[in-house]
């Protein structure tokens, strides 16, 4: 396939990657905050290493956009793919925690321009929702990330504006739960999902998970809310569980990218948890969640390197 062909089908999904590897670094940076453990070149490194692929897919895709903005427009029209189009804001929110410590004027830079931008393509993609004919059986976990974003935003952005933060957070639990129930009808009473999206089953994972970190953050303690939230995460991680042997038997996809940052912002929540409450068995799972996210994260690059040596990622669909 020509360098040409392969930029006309450079997926939009390939941000996903930015928010798997970002989510990692978070994860084994409070990880090692929480438990006294000094790497910061390792964080560092880490973390300017996912900003300069950040970049880069930007760099490609506005090429792309440039080159072939048809398809593009396709991508916004699309039912699936146009959920994966706030991966590129989410992954500036990202950064902003990322760079909270190291760089806390470039964190604040990130978290403004990841802010509006997201809540621009919220905005955009609720419509689309609304007044497309988007049919039930459309419907999959991809949905959420768009939620997630609004949930998200507090985690750095109460060191910006608390005010603003709840805001955000307001707007994502709010549409979290309805949506919730609304993809449970969907996969019980409709057709199963695709092969190609059973990895996506994962971003059930993310929602409470966030919800909790950046409610802790808010709130600065943990109420009985709190403790629902993170309950709730620890349960859907259990059920997850149950669908692996499934999930083990499907071949590889960009969507297995999926796996990877809910895992993180579990992991998080987990070490937040075990910090706070001083509960031992969770300190147990925070390190065996670490270590399973580092696990899918090193397993899903190499298979995403592997594709992409053999040509398989940037083709048409």
């Amino acid at each position: 396939m020509s360098e040409s062909s392969k930029l006309k089908f450079f997926p939009v999904t390939f941000f996903a990657t930015v928010m798997g590897l970002a989510g990692f670094t978070i994860a084994l940076g409070k990880y090692f905050e929480v438990n006294e453990i000094h790497m910061p070149l390792l964080i560092k490194g880490m973390t300017i290493i996912t900003t300069l692929w950040f970049f880069f897919l930007g760099f490609v895709y506005l090429l792309k956009y440039i080159k072939y903005p048809e398809e593009v427009k396709k991508d916004f029209r699309h039912p699936i793919k146009i959920n994966f189009i706030p991966t590129f804001s989410i992954s500036l929110i990202l950064f902003s925690i990322t760079y909270e410590n190291m760089l806390p004027t470039v964190a604040y830079i990130f978290w403004v321009f990841g802010s509006i931008l997201h809540f621009l393509l919220l905005l955009l993609i609720i419509n689309r929702w609304v007044f497309s004919d988007f049919k039930i059986n459309l419907k999959n976990p991809s949905w959420f990330i768009p939620v997630i974003g609004p949930i998200l935003i507090p985690i750095s952005g109460v060191n910006f504006s608390v005010e603003t933060s709840w805001f955000f957070y307001s707007i994502g639990i709010v549409l979290w739960l309805p949506m919730f129930g609304i993809l449970l009808y969907r996969l019980i009473f409709n057709d199963p999902m695709p092969e190609k999206l059973l990895p996506t089953f994962f971003i059930l994972l993310a929602p409470p998970a966030v919800a909790f970190i950046s409610y802790v953050k808010l709130t600065n303690g943990i109420d009985n809310f709190a403790k629902v939230l993170v309950n709730f995460g620890i349960f859907t991680f259990f059920l997850l569980l149950t669908f692996l042997p499934r999930l083990f038997k499907i071949k590889f996809f960009l969507s297995w990218w999926a796996y990877t940052f809910p895992m993180a912002a579990f992991t998080i929540s987990l070490v937040l948890y075990a910090k706070m409450t001083k509960i031992a068995l969770f300190d147990f799972f925070s390190t065996i969640s670490l270590i399973l996210t580092a696990v899918l994260v090193i397993l899903v690059l190499i298979k995403t390197i592997a594709a992409a040596l053999k040509g398989e990622i940037c083709v048409e669909e």
